[in-house]
């Protein structure tokens, strides 16, 4: 049994990836944010955590983590000249400034661990450029580069991963697949004509989580259906 810790677990890729880690007979800590109706699991601890607070925290996990995973972010299209610096800034600060907050308040305890592993999620849009895009893609930029200077100054003890999804079928993304034509549209946008789903994301951090990626480290990973790679 390992002890992991998922940062936004509650829904969307982070409660698949909760589900997964559970049903593998690992304790898995997770953390929620204001969702309150999420499905209670077995070997699962909740607790409620909002990572724009200028102290987190983080006592209710244990001295020894195996794996630590940082879900929150946004998905905020618009285009460049609407929107305001500010709401840059915002981003930044959930998606960049709140995983520094917990990796830099956790790493401790990632150490007694044989083989600890962090991962991190980014955006199809960062390697392509999209319309409207420009909010989504700069924190997301910042969460690459991150991702690859940890897992420089953290070897050879602690992997460090990012995993680059296309449009996933989640509640964040719930405002662009509100009806069939749009998850049509936007299925047909891939080369595997497809929409992603929570778990199939979760599947490679998971993956990455497990011994079975113990010489993977510094790496963005694209599970995209195709798209960040594909012309078809």
């Amino acid at each position: 049994m390992k002890n992991y810790v998922i940062i936004g677990g509650s829904s969307g890729i982070g409660a698949a990836l909760t589900k997964i880690l559970a049903s593998q007979g690992n304790k898995v800590y997770t953390t929620f944010n204001k969702t309150e109706n999420f499905t209670v699991t077995a070997g699962v601890v909740y607790r409620q955590l909002n990572v724009l607070e200028d102290e987190l925290n983080l006592n209710f996990v244990p001295d020894t983590i195996d794996g630590l995973v940082y879900c929150p972010g946004s998905i905020n299209l618009k285009p460049f000249k609407r929107i305001k610096p500010s709401a840059f800034v915002d981003d930044f600060n959930l998606q960049v400034v709140g995983a520094i907050k917990v990796i830099q308040g956790l790493s401790d305890r990632m150490k007694s661990s044989k083989d600890p592993s962090i991962v991190l999620f980014s955006t199809v849009a960062v390697s392509t450029g999209y319309n409207f895009h420009t909010q989504v893609a700069t924190s997301k930029g910042a969460i690459e580069g991150l991702s690859k200077s940890l897992a420089a100054e953290f070897a050879p003890k602690i992997r460090v991963n990012c995993v680059a999804p296309s449009l996933t079928d989640t509640p964040l993304a719930s405002k662009l697949l509100s009806t069939e034509e749009k998850k049509q549209a936007n299925a047909d946008r891939h080369p595997l004509k497809k929409i992603g789903t929570a778990n199939n994301v979760a599947e490679m951090a998971a993956f990455l989580l497990s011994d079975k990626a113990s010489w993977i480290s510094g790496q963005v990973l694209h599970v995209d259906g195709g798209m960040s790679s594909l012309r078809v």
